[in-house]
């Protein structure tokens, strides 16, 4: 029996903003599951850099998507095995980038992938984005996020150093060290969804 191959993941900083508390946690999140996943493919995609156009009806049509970046970003996600997505709170909601995001993969490049959520918050907030994405944004994408969530509050604070500083740093420290092993598994269980031959995108495309 040949090896299984490598699994892929995808971290989506979901802040516009250069030198963002975003970054800096999914760099972090990034370093967990390369530990957690020993020779993954583990790619990141920071929205202050990545800034695809936003979602118009030109997206429709057939062909390559008409937008550079998503371009090169929509395989990237395809082939990927699973994915993180974090997430600022703004003024209680998502970040429009993020939710462009959601509305560009319309071609199933989340499909059936399962994803971790990670809310980040200056304050003590965080929940709103985690949320807000687990309501809607599944629908038509097909994304499959798993129970486990991580919210990252007083961000300035923690995950800014190879040591915790103080015990809130310590227990999300561990936090996210658990939950990069959880998703593995999922990504792993999910390949086997994917490959059963069920899933057939083409006659049903969106969710109801």
């Amino acid at each position: 029996m040949s090896p299984e191959p490598q699994r892929a993941y995808v971290l989506v900083s979901g802040s516009t903003r250069k030198d963002s508390q975003s970054a800096k946690v999914t760099r972090h999140v990034a370093a967990q599951i390369a530990v957690a996943d020993p020779g993954a493919t583990v790619d990141v995609v920071d929205l202050s850099v990545d800034q695809p156009e936003m979602w118009h009806e030109g997206f429709w049509n057939d062909g390559p998507p008409p937008c550079p970046v998503w371009a090169r970003l929509s395989p990237l996600f395809a082939r990927s095995d699973a994915l993180v997505l974090v997430a600022p709170e703004w003024n209680g909601i998502v970040p429009p980038a993020v939710t462009n995001l959601f509305l560009l993969a319309s071609r199933g490049e989340l499909a059936h992938k399962p994803a971790l959520l990670v809310g980040v918050s200056a304050t003590q907030g965080g929940s709103y984005p985690v949320a807000s994405l687990r309501a809607s944004s599944q629908k038509n994408t097909q994304i499959c996020y798993i129970p486990d969530q991580i919210i990252v509050r007083d961000a300035r604070n923690v995950l800014n150093g190879p040591e915790p500083q103080s015990e809130p740093d310590e227990v999300l420290r561990e936090r996210i060290a658990y939950s990069a092993q959880v998703l593995r598994e999922y990504a792993a269980a999910f390949r086997h969804i994917r490959a059963s031959g069920v899933v057939d995108l083409s006659t049903w495309p969106y969710g109801m």
